[in-house]
């Protein structure tokens, strides 16, 4: 296990100031061109950068290392915070690997964040006195030359790994699989990951957009949220393209009518029930999935609440605990998960990092969200990115298929790069 030192140990730094700001304008404009922090839906959500702590973490205990090294953090701290709603005072980013036990977790105090909630806008920092700078103007410039290139595996070899994953389902041995690919991607100027998330937010409303330590995208699955004791969590599993005109109809009937994806999704959400049910004095799932539309795909969705147990061993758990409890779910690595996990080890022939990891902010009072990290990239160098995409692997999935839903997730990103 690693753990990185506090990075600013000076008095000043362990002053923290909220104060409400109602300026207009997008969160995303304030971002720099470097260090930027994102968690925003449509408008709302945090933006930050600086770095007033930091911790990179990896080995057994990760997320329990990373819990207390929070705790022990904010208990030193002198707040002032005049709004106290989740997200003003203190905020943690953090960006965790989907094996924590093997990958490394990467988790950011902020020097700055900008946060804004059913209207209601603040700014927190961290040593200094809160002052809202005012937006970077962006001139996004000629279409950027990019030059793509296969990662892990050629399409054809993944496809083969698909058949041998379906060949072991078939015989038993598991329900469901995720694999996933990379695609590597140069451009012949630095990327400006500014530019990337004003499009992706842009294009993609409804998900999270996101950015910690060079991983960024627009996630549609919310892992956790945790506000007091109520928990909520969007499940997603079952994917189709989108189409034009009555096509794009008949594709959606075609989705809440399919078995398999139904079954898949089916796999998802069970499998968040029964880790999530241990700490719940109450949990709610729906019986039927609905519809997510996004622009360039549909998913099927399942919104789960729950509350927090209030007395015994579980209603001690914080939010790293509980998402740790959680991931991985059958959405991301399959069912049951130790066989997913090995099998993904065995056939993915790529080491995913943070990708598919849960991505997100907790603040001291032990609120926050968490997705998932999806429809994402990691910035390699100036002008290089790490493309990922996945698709859920279950009895019935023909090869060719999911390597087409690879190719529309893909293009979530890509065309964040491209437009």
């Amino acid at each position: 296990m690693t753990a990185a030192a506090l990075t600013s140990p000076a008095a000043a730094s362990r002053t923290v100031t909220t104060v409400r700001s109602d300026a207009a304008g997008e969160l995303l404009d304030l971002l720099p061109a470097t260090g930027g922090l994102s968690w925003v839906r449509r408008g709302e959500g945090l933006v930050g950068w600086g770095e007033a702590a930091r911790l990179e973490v990896t080995g057994p205990r990760a997320l329990a290392r990373a819990a207390a090294w929070w705790d022990e953090y904010t208990a030193a701290l002198d707040v002032d915070d005049e709004l106290g709603v989740p997200g003003s005072g203190p905020v943690l980013f953090a960006s965790i690997a989907f094996d924590p036990v093997a990958g490394t977790s990467v988790f950011v105090v902020p020097e700055v964040v900008v946060g804004r909630r059913d209207g209601v806008g603040w700014v927190t920092a961290v040593g200094t006195a809160p002052t809202l700078p005012a937006p970077h103007q962006h001139d996004d410039g000629p279409a950027l030359r990019l030059r793509y290139a296969d990662g892990a595996l050629d399409p054809a070899s993944w496809c083969a790994a698909v058949a041998a994953a379906v060949q072991r389902i078939d015989a038993g041995e598991l329900a469901k699989v995720v694999l996933a690919r990379d695609l590597l991607v140069s451009a012949d100027v630095p990327l400006d990951p500014r530019r990337m998330l004003r499009r992706l937010a842009a294009r993609f409303p409804d998900c999270w957009t996101f950015a910690v330590d060079g991983l960024l995208g627009a996630t549609p699955e919310l892992l956790l949220r945790r506000t007091g004791r109520q928990l909520s969590a969007r499940v997603l599993a079952g994917t189709a393209p989108r189409g034009a005109g009555a096509e794009d109809e008949r594709l959606a009937r075609a989705l809440l009518a399919s078995a398999k994806d139904r079954a898949e999704h089916t796999l998802a959400v069970d499998s968040l029930v029964q880790a999530l049910e241990p700490y719940c004095a109450a949990l709610d799932a729906p019986a039927e999935p609905q519809l997510l539309t996004l622009a360039n795909v549909r998913h099927l969705a399942t919104d789960l609440l729950g509350t927090q147990a209030a007395g015994g061993p579980a209603s001690g758990a914080d939010l790293l605990e509980l998402v740790g409890a959680v991931h991985p779910t059958a959405a991301v690595c399959g069912t049951p998960t130790p066989d997913a996990a090995a099998l993904i080890r065995e056939l993915e022939g790529m080491d995913r990092g943070r990708y598919a990891g849960p991505v997100g902010w907790l603040d001291a009072s032990g609120d926050g969200e968490f997705g998932l990290a999806l429809r994402c990239a990691e910035l390699v160098g100036d002008d290089g990115a790490r493309l990922f995409a996945g698709c859920g692997i279950v009895a019935g999935s023909d090869p060719a298929a999911e390597l087409a839903e690879t190719q529309s997730k893909f293009a979530a990103f890509q065309a964040a790069l491209e437009g």
